[in-house]
Parts: C-alpha cells; structure tokens; sequence
C-alpha cells in the first residue's frame, strides 16, 4: 500500500515456471494482492505460483496475451486494487521497479507508468535482438509523429494503471493477441490520461519470454494499424469503437461462464480460479 492506495501486481503468465519464483521474490513488501492470470501452460506454473500462495486464475486454453491481460485486470478490479501493475513473470523487468512506478500514480502525477528499455539505453546492453530494437525505434518514432506524443517507445510490458484508467477504457474493443499493449497505449492517449516513465534495465534471456520474427512482422502491422486508426480518430475523420467511451469495458461479468450456476462459487470459467 502506498498513500493509502491498495497495489495489486497482476502477471499474464505462459510456461512461467522457471522464472515465476524469482520475479514473485523481488516484488517489494508495498504490494498487497498478487494475482497470476495463466494461459493454459504446458509446464507447473500453475503449482509453483499455488505454492507460493499467489491468487491463481487459469483459462481452459490458450486465449493470448491480450485476453490474459484483460483477465489480468478484471480480476484486480475485482479484488479493489487501486494501482494495478502489470509485471512479467519471465524475469525480463525488474521487479524492484513496482515501488517507484505504483508511487507515481498514488501521488497523483500520473494516471499510467511505463518501465522503458530505452531510456538510459539498456535495450542493447541487455541482449535486445538488434532488430528488434531498430523496429522499436521505427515503430516509436511513427506513432510519436501521429499520436501527438513523445514517449520513448510503446512496446515495453511493464507497466503501472491507475484503477480509474482501467474503468474508463474500452479494453474489450482490444485483440487478444501482442498488439493489445499498443492499443492500450493509444487508447490512454485518446483519453487524454497522463503517461509518464521510468527507465527499466531488460534482460534477454533463453527462459525469458519474447515472441519470434514472424509474431514480431505480425505485431509490427498492427501497430502500423492502431497507429492509422488512432491518427484519424484525433483528426476527426473517422472513428472507432477502440477508442469510444461507449466501447465494451471490464464488467466484472464480462466472460460467459459454462459452468452449472450452482457450481459458480467453486471455480469460473472461461477464466476459472485454480482448484487445483
């Protein structure tokens, strides 16, 4: 808790189980609810965070990161989070960062906080593929000149919400796949919310998540995509259920659940809390 605001750390995690102990042991005491959100993994992910005595909710397949994030999210605001900090369970952030980013949003000086590999220049010096670091600064510098804003990238996976930016977006407009950060980004630009960030070392490494050279083109175009989108949608000429705040957001309800009425109490599905 800081300044008397409730922090929840939410993880989207995938095959996370030979990282997920160390990342859960530096997150710092300030953080009171940490919830584990799991996309059908194939390995013990699932128990090593059950041990640890993580809140655990499991989808019955693979959704996608987007989809795990929105489960992510849904699930804090469920537990009353006030700062909800997005943090990946592969070990790629440091942890230790949750503390400085979740203060600046319990102080009021920002409504979103984004742990940036670019700023102090440690994308390169912690293993950062070079290609993906000229797309980073391609794709950066377009949606900077179209978006109206100046940050020093849109593809990093740490980040820190406030719980109004959670209730005000239309999260459920988004993909469930890897371009869900990036119209996330955008949408808080539409929003007008405050955007600020913090420099965040990165290490790349073999257990360490990161998607490959057809997932990167794939992403790459929808974040070309979201771009246009969000250029007309500033200018005026067009709009989009993306970036309308008549657009769907994160009911506490917002899956449909197979599971008996009388059975609800005992798990949710699709996402189900972890019985295991």
């Amino acid at each position: 808790m800081i300044n008397g605001m409730r922090i929840a750390v939410v993880m989207p995690a995938y095959n996370a189980s030979k990282t997920l102990e160390k990342t859960v042991n530096e997150l710092p005491s300030i953080v009171d609810t940490v919830i584990l959100v799991d996309d059908s993994s194939k390995d013990e992910t699932v128990q090593i965070a059950q041990k640890m005595g993580l809140k655990v909710f499991v989808h019955d397949r693979n959704y996608g990161y987007g989809r795990n994030q929105k489960t992510c999210y849904r699930e804090a605001l469920a537990v009353d989070a006030d700062i909800i900090v997005m943090v990946h369970p592969d070990y790629q952030y440091t942890p230790r960062l949750v503390s400085p980013m979740a203060a600046m949003i319990a102080y009021g000086v920002y409504d979103v906080v984004l742990g940036s590999r670019i700023v102090g220049g440690g994308a390169l010096k912690g293993g950062m593929p070079f290609y993906k670091y000229v797309a980073n600064r391609f794709l950066t510098a377009a949606e900077n000149l179209f978006n109206g804003a100046k940050l020093s990238e849109y593809h990093t996976g740490f980040r820190a919400f406030s719980k109004k930016v959670l209730l005000t977006l239309p999260l459920m407009e988004n993909s469930d796949d890897f371009v869900f950060d990036n119209e996330m980004i955008a949408q808080c630009i539409i929003f007008n919310f405050r955007i600020g960030e913090l420099s965040c070392p990165t290490k790349y490494f073999p257990e360490a998540s990161s998607i490959n050279f057809r997932r990167s083109v794939v992403y790459g175009f929808g974040v070309l995509s979201t771009t246009i989108k969000t250029w007309l949608q500033r200018c005026g000429i067009e709009r989009f259920r993306l970036f309308s705040p008549a657009g769907r957001g994160l009911l506490l309800d917002y899956y449909y659940s197979p599971v008996p009425e009388n059975q609800l109490d005992q798990g949710r599905k699709v996402p189900s809390e972890s019985s295991l």
